[in-house]
């Protein structure tokens, strides 16, 4: 069994509204050292083994489902645990 993070971002190259909204609010509360912010998604999956390669299984599980693969970037962490 395999316990999979999921991290999902904005392109560099896209606008995020809400990341700019998050940032003029922390500087108006006096946070002047907070430059920027980008907001993500965090995913956690727990994934049975099974006869298929378990990065071909999360990059079709990425590009089909959890990230817009045109405006959303990707990456992930993979732990292998014991079944409970």
């Amino acid at each position: 069994m395999y316990k999979v993070k999921v991290f999902v971002t904005l392109r560099e190259s896209v606008l995020d509204p809400q990341g700019k909204a998050v940032t003029n609010s922390l500087q108006s509360l006096n946070y002047k050292e907070v430059a920027d912010v980008r907001i993500g998604k965090y995913m956690e999956l727990t994934i049975e083994k099974s006869d298929r390669d378990i990065d071909e299984v999360i990059n079709e599980i990425c590009t089909n489902l959890l990230a817009n693969p045109v405006i959303e970037d990707y990456r992930y962490e993979v732990e292998e645990c014991v079944a409970q």
